[in-house]
């Protein structure tokens, strides 16, 4: 039984995406974007690229199993999908912008006859809704949304940003958050049952990369009278790996993983209180 994943094509999410995949032991063979498909080093596993767009539509028809997108688009379909992953990158946010100048404060002063653009009208609609605001027109654009205040297009738009810059240079200021958003790995929700193991692996996989991300695991010697003090120092996940040195019964092997930000002060602390031999080595996966 073969599972198939969809990722974007191209954009910011990606060569991330092809990348979380390829750490977690999913290597592709064709890594160009021209082609439609990929086969993997797994006979089980084939890639789609497309659109990240067009993903949720295709995981939630299950002509794949398996898609990597973002929320923001899963919520514009309307998908019915399994949000199964939070990969933990492309973090943005679908805002409500206006001139700097105008003299809209808050989605209460959109009357009757204004214009909101977007390229997500049906979560703008929602918003619209929500808020009890009604005949405001929404004006679909396919891109550079940020620019039609300037021109008169619309009096605000809705625009997904991740620092604000591209707004503040087209002179735009937010005035409201309609969604958070980041990138997910999402399934279809038949094939969660049907082929629940192929992607049960896939899923563990992937989470092993996450949460091994910007951790280290540091590995010393330490004599019997040094451990308490270094045992003191170590933060671990479970606490710290200890075992015997069979040609030394007076050292001790000592393991544990420390966040990677955490590492050079450590080291130096360690080796202050007796440790040696220290091993710095970084960690692929971690699977609990």
């Amino acid at each position: 039984m073969k599972i198939k994943i969809a990722i974007p094509s191209k954009g910011r999410i990606s060569e991330p995406s092809v990348e979380i995949l390829e750490k977690s032991g999913i290597k592709l063979k064709d890594t160009s974007n021209r082609k439609l498909t990929s086969k993997t080093h797994n006979p089980k596993i084939d890639i789609m690229f497309t659109r990240a767009s067009d993903i949720p539509t295709f995981v939630e028809q299950g002509i794949v199993d398996l898609g990597i997108t973002g929320v923001d688009l899963v919520k514009e379909k309307n998908a019915q999908v399994e949000e199964m992953i939070d990969l933990d990158f492309g973090q943005t946010k679908l805002v409500l912008a206006v001139l700097e100048d105008s003299n809209i404060k808050n989605i209460n002063d959109f009357k009757e006859g204004m214009k909101i653009a977007t390229e997500f009208p049906n979560i703008t609609r929602k918003y619209l809704k929500e808020n009890n605001i009604e005949n405001v027109e929404i004006v679909e654009l396919a891109g550079s949304t940020e620019i039609a205040p300037l021109i008169g297009i619309a009096d605000g738009i809705t625009d997904l940003t991740s620092t604000g810059n591209t707004l503040k240079k087209n002179h735009l200021k937010i005035i409201d958050i309609l969604i958070e958003s980041t990138i997910k790995l999402i399934g279809n929700k038949e094939s969660l049952i049907e082929k629940s193991s192929i992607i049960e692996v896939v899923s563990t996989s992937i989470k092993g990369v996450i949460e091994a991300d910007g951790k280290k695991l540091i590995l010393m010697n330490v004599s019997k009278e040094n451990l308490e003090k270094v045992k003191n120092l170590i933060p671990s996940m479970e606490g710290p790996t200890i075992s015997e040195i069979l040609s030394n019964k007076d050292i001790l092997a000592v393991q544990t993983v420390v966040d990677e930000d955490k590492v050079f002060k450590l080291v130096n602390d360690l080796k202050n209180v007796g440790a040696k031999d220290i091993l710095v080595v970084p960690i692929e996966r971690i699977i609990n």
